[in-house]
């Protein structure tokens, strides 16, 4: 076999993905809180880039008034500090000093400023301190309320912690009934049976069959069973109906008190809708974005002569660097101009009338008409909210499957679900609509479904079955 080398010309297409185009691509994806902090990061690595400062437009004469002010008319506007001391109750020397002249002064305006709210541990500690306890309990206790999880449930095999206290089991169970004996009631609890069971027995006459329904058929109580409970108990059946009513009063998370587990989350909306007349205007959310621009400074200083080589290098890569962030920041806010007002324009029906109204969608047909690819319609929708009449959603609530209906009509997946989710809220409790029965009443709305979908999208709202929803 013979092997020689020859030369070939041969021309290819291919994607060459540059750094450029990365960062438009990632700046496409990203929320309005996260390209404020992405920008925020590029103006302290990048001096070449600064902000555009918004100034409001001076009225007419006001710099004239403001260039002949005499010194004397500075010192006449200046803010009357003594007076204003005199009229707070406070001396003349604390502005003077920087010291009060008696501490009772400041103190009830110390006394109105807000604390910081204390965590779950930390309440259950300073409930530790309060009780006589020696060092060891207390360490025990302290070690537990370290391990409870954010609904106040205890965490880990009982062994392991005892064993990485260097305790005994009867040790950890007296430590575990001093912290279940703390507020809230159910705290330190292992099992949802045990957080009930320890409610109850805070209470000084709990209902006659809440200990044994708890302690026995808690899981048929949760199916609806109550036929079955009161056979075993020889008991009315409206009995164990109203204990079981009376259970899901109780609460099964004590540590949800606290708010640890739901933190507040702030969401700046990144397209606001507005109805103009009969027509919805776009409107993109740029407030928390500021304006950049490449500093002049650094762009005489690339035309200049006088500098090194290494120097110009480094300048030119930071002008590039700029310049390529400005225009991969426009480039996302006019794609997500496109994008949005496409979506606005096919769900008009939705914006007008509701969710019963909103049509299925997919990225697809989006991206054919805006004109460009569907990954590009992904990364502009995602962690994306929009600001609407209706209220403020993500963007990719405004994609979803459908189904066909018998007119015709094609419905969102969405407003099937707020079909069945108002059927089963007006349903008779004493015959709850099984999957078929729902199926035939959405047919009667000309929605074609198949009972296995309803199941689906009962079960995605979180709504048990027929049997378990029946209250006699």
């Amino acid at each position: 076999m013979k092997l020689d080398y020859n030369l070939k010309l041969e021309q290819t297409q291919k994607l060459i993905m540059t750094p450029e185009l990365k960062l438009a691509i990632t700046l496409l994806q990203y929320s309005a809180l996260e390209l404020q902090e992405h920008v925020q990061d590029a103006l302290l690595s990048n001096p070449a880039l600064e902000v555009v400062e918004q100034k409001e437009p001076e009225k007419d004469g006001e710099a004239e008034n403001i260039e002949e002010s005499s010194p004397e008319k500075k010192q006449e506007d200046e803010f009357p500090w003594e007076e204003y001391f005199r009229d707070m109750g406070m001396d003349s020397s604390f502005h003077s000093s920087g010291k009060p002249a008696d501490k009772s002064e400041y103190q009830s305006a110390i006394e109105n400023c807000a604390g910081t709210e204390g965590s779950m541990v930390e309440d259950l500690l300073g409930q530790l301190r309060l009780l006589s306890l020696n060092s060891r309990q207390y360490n025990i206790a302290a070690f537990l309320a370290g391990n409870l999880d954010q609904n106040g449930y205890l965490q880990g095999e009982p062994e392991e912690i005892a064993s990485a206290l260097g305790v005994n089991m009867k040790e950890l169970e007296e430590g575990l009934r001093i912290l279940q004996k703390l507020e809230p009631a159910g705290i330190g609890c292992r099992n949802l049976q045990e957080c009930l069971m320890l409610q109850l027995n805070r209470l000084d006459s709990p209902p006659p069959l809440a200990l044994d329904i708890v302690n026995h058929y808690l899981p048929a109580a949760a199916d609806g069973r109550y036929r079955y409970i009161a056979s075993r108990l020889d008991c009315p059946e409206e009995a164990v109906h109203e204990t079981v009513e009376y259970i899901r009063t109780l609460n099964p998370k004590p540590g949800s008190v606290y708010g640890e587990g739901e933190k507040t989350r702030y969401i700046i909306p990144d397209v606001i809708v507005e109805k103009v007349e009969d027509h919805y205007v776009i409107m993109g959310n740029d407030s928390s974005i500021p304006h950049l621009t490449i500093s002049p400074f650094y762009q005489k200083m690339l035309k200049s002569d006088a500098q090194d080589e290494q120097l110009t290098t480094f300048v030119k890569n930071k002008i590039e660097k700029a310049f390529w962030l400005i225009r991969s920041i426009e480039q996302r806010r006019e794609t997500l101009y496109k994008v949005s007002q496409k979506i606005v324009d096919i769900q008009k029906p939705f914006l007008d009338h509701g969710i019963k109204k909103l049509k299925p969608l997919t990225l697809r047909e989006v991206a054919v008409d805006v004109g460009v690819h569907e990954s590009t319609v992904s990364r502009a929708t995602a962690n994306k909210y929009i600001q609407t009449s209706r209220g403020l959603f993500p963007l990719k609530f405004f994609f979803s499957s459908g189904l066909s209906g018998v007119g015709g009509t094609d419905h969102s997946s969405h407003s099937i679900k707020t079909y069945i989710r108002e059927m089963v809220k007006e349903e008779n409790p004493a015959r709850p609509l099984s999957d078929q029965r729902l199926v035939e009443l959405l047919k009667e709305r000309d929605i074609k479904i198949s009972r296995r979908t309803v199941a689906k999208y009962r079960e995605e709202l979180s709504i048990p079955a027929s049997y378990k929803r029946k209250k006699n």
